[in-house]
């Protein structure tokens, strides 16, 4: 199962409720095609400053490793580390430039693929229900208060219980 976080895209002033099929489903997980072609996918995921910067930081630390005569084979493998980070935080990049295209995270959804995320969230979503959304606590001090002195057993590295505050 894969967990899968919707973005919704700004409202314009004349929709005042979003166009169902511009919502954006970003699965969280490893990369492949990010890891192997790291430019090639950011461009397809219209990542412009995320490339941008990529291709940037990748040709500062060739350059800084010329200087300072690295063998190619280190020179190599700094350049696989840096795809295979592309790769680890794929999905990160890309809700970074939907926050910064003014994109909002409606919620998080677990499936098997896509198509399945889709399908869950727009049931939830058409029913009125948010999903993964907890109901605030009536009173929340109170919950508190009764975790903290429900028990005098410790759990954990401490052998002593603190006094409560």
């Amino acid at each position: 199962m894969a967990v899968f976080t919707v973005h919704q895209p700004p409202l314009a002033a004349v929709k005042p409720t979003p166009e169902p099929t511009r919502f954006a489903f970003v699965r969280d997980g490893f990369y492949f095609w990010g890891f192997i072609f790291s430019v090639l996918w950011m461009l397809r995921h219209r990542l412009w400053l995320v490339a941008v910067l990529f291709v940037a930081i990748t040709v500062l630390i060739q350059i800084g490793l010329r200087l300072i005569d690295a063998p190619p084979a280190f020179q190599t493998l700094t350049t696989i580390a840096l795809c295979f980070l592309v790769g680890l935080e794929g999905a990160t990049l890309r809700r970074w430039t939907l926050a910064r295209r003014g994109w909002t995270n409606v919620g998080v959804v677990i499936a098997d693929n896509e198509d399945d995320a889709e399908r869950r969230f727009f049931v939830n979503w058409q029913a009125g229900r948010r999903p993964n959304v907890a109901p605030p606590p009536e009173n929340s001090e109170s919950v508190v208060r009764m975790v903290r002195h429900s028990s005098t057993d410790v759990i954990g590295s401490f052998p002593q219980p603190e006094p409560p505050r």
